[in-house]
């Protein structure tokens, strides 16, 4: 099913909001929004209760809104929804069928989102002593955090074992995932490099051909006419300066990290850098 142009203005919108509310890397939120849904809000599972843009089944939403929600405005959803031995319920039926009806709005889809994987971020880093990837954070969302620690730590000691071994229950309802075309079980690196591809995580010709996109979008509304830019991502240039303008709130306030310099400036500043220069007609 094909999104509205409009409407994936908005979608887009809705995840850079949520990537400068929470700190979550917007190109990462907006891949996985396109894995999981093709950025279609009302996209709905056939084998499961997922729905919404980033595919959330029942549990793991009432989880994520009754631990974030009121901090995102969501407080009569977080004070409805009850916990008793590990399970998340909701007393009235009305109520809870509301709190679920969220994961097809946009906003509360993609806070959520990115509030999920801020707390797995967390709990990745401090199991593998560096830095969480996009992938690492996608990995842990498809099959959960213990999953993930257990997926990453296997990987590591061999990257060319059997994803389907390994996760049996996983491999039988997602066998696109963890077998070829050809039915031979992909192995660790393979499958962690196929969601790498499809988030387009920490590939550097992404970042670029990114840049060149939001300078373009950039210099179009610099000129000041009606015409409308749609970027190679699908964004119109004021989608694009919302990334912008994200990211940059982003780093204000922050301090540079190691190794970033005005010589050998990390990818996503140099790329803002462009944009800012592409909109003053540099």
């Amino acid at each position: 099913m094909s999104v509205h142009p409009v409407q994936s203005g908005r979608i887009q919108q809705a995840i850079a909001y949520a990537a400068n509310a929470t700190g979550i890397d917007f190109d990462y939120l907006l891949g996985q929004a396109k894995v999981e849904s093709g950025l279609n809000a009302s996209a709905r599972a056939g084998s499961s209760s997922a729905s919404g843009l980033y595919q959330f089944i029942e549990s793991s939403w009432l989880a994520v809104v009754k631990k974030h929600g009121a901090e995102h405005g969501l407080g009569w959803a977080a004070d409805a929804i009850g916990t008793s031995g590990g399970r998340y319920s909701v007393a009235d039926g009305a109520t809870r069928q509301a709190i679920l009806a969220l994961r097809n709005d946009p906003a509360a889809a993609s806070l959520m989102a990115a509030e999920h994987a801020s707390d797995n971020k967390a709990a990745l880093e401090g199991n593998l002593g560096r830095a969480a990837s996009g992938t690492d954070l996608y990995m842990a969302h498809f099959l959960g955090l213990g999953g993930a620690n257990k997926f990453l730590s296997a990987m590591r000691a061999d990257p060319q074992a059997s994803g389907a071994s390994l996760f049996p229950g996983a491999a039988r309802t997602n066998r696109s995932v963890f077998y070829d075309d050809g039915g031979r079980p992909r192995s660790l690196s393979a499958i962690y490099q196929r969601f790498a591809d499809k988030l387009g995580a920490g590939g550097d010709s992404v970042g670029e051909t990114r840049g060149a996109n939001l300078a373009f979008a950039a210099q179009a509304l610099a000129m000041g006419d009606d015409t409308t830019v749609v970027t190679g991502a699908n964004e119109t240039a004021d989608s694009a300066l919302t990334w912008a303008r994200s990211t940059l709130g982003q780093l204000n306030g922050k301090r540079a990290a190691a190794g970033d310099s005005l010589l050998r400036p990390r990818p996503d500043h140099a790329r803002l850098a462009y944009m800012m220069l592409a909109r003053m007609g540099g």
